[in-house]
């Protein structure tokens, strides 16, 4: 599949969920929003943040196959992951996505992370919030493709959780074209931008 950028970023990222997407990664909840300092500082960092933003994904869709209660397969790829197995059951089809904002997010947060500790703490939340829009938005194509074969899609999982190491991002590299779409993967399997995400989605 082709990386995908937004020709219009308001598509993927509107104003009034961000904000509460923000405030809830910043630990607000519904009922505790936050004063009217932090309010503005956030409203911001999110343009200041959009304005710089490379919003770009990828996904390829393999045959899936169960090899036991702990282990799958698709491509060459054999995998064991009692966590991953449950999440894929009774599925035929895996897609792997690769998604990620940009660099100039990650010079951002340092940058600030020097000047404005308080800055800083509401750019890492204005970026896991775009993020994510971005990483639902890509979903939702997969979502698409599944629904359009009669398929259900079950909810995306990303390795780092449960009993799926990060060794399986090496998976993600070699599978996907991670490298156009200005991702890579360092010697500690922490990916660069950190404002990346990859993740399963069985169907």
């Amino acid at each position: 599949m082709p990386a995908f950028l937004s020709p219009d970023k308001s598509i993927l990222f509107p104003t009034e969920k961000d904000f509460l997407e923000v405030s809830r990664y910043l630990g607000y909840k519904k009922i505790d929003t936050p004063e009217e300092k932090i309010k503005m500082l956030i409203e911001e960092c999110c343009a200041d943040m959009f304005n710089i933003l490379m919003p770009k994904s990828t996904y390829e869709i393999f045959d899936l196959f169960k090899l036991s209660e702990n282990e799958i397969q698709f491509s060459d790829v054999q995998i064991k992951s009692r966590n991953l197995s449950r999440n894929l059951e009774n599925c035929t089809k895996v897609a792997l996505m690769a998604a990620t904002i940009g660099p100039q997010v990650d010079n951002l947060i340092r940058r600030y992370e020097k000047i404005d500790t308080l800055k800083a703490a509401i750019f890492q939340s204005t970026g896991a919030m775009y993020i994510e829009k971005l990483v639902d938005y890509t979903n939702d194509e997969i979502n698409k493709i599944a629904e359009s074969q009669d398929r259900k899609p079950r909810p995306r999982y990303s390795p780092g959780y449960g009993d799926v190491n990060l060794d399986v991002q090496k998976i993600f590299f070699n599978l996907l074209p991670c490298q156009k779409i200005g991702l890579s993967l360092m010697q500690t399997l922490i990916m660069a931008p950190e404002k990346s995400v990859t993740a399963f989605i069985g169907f």
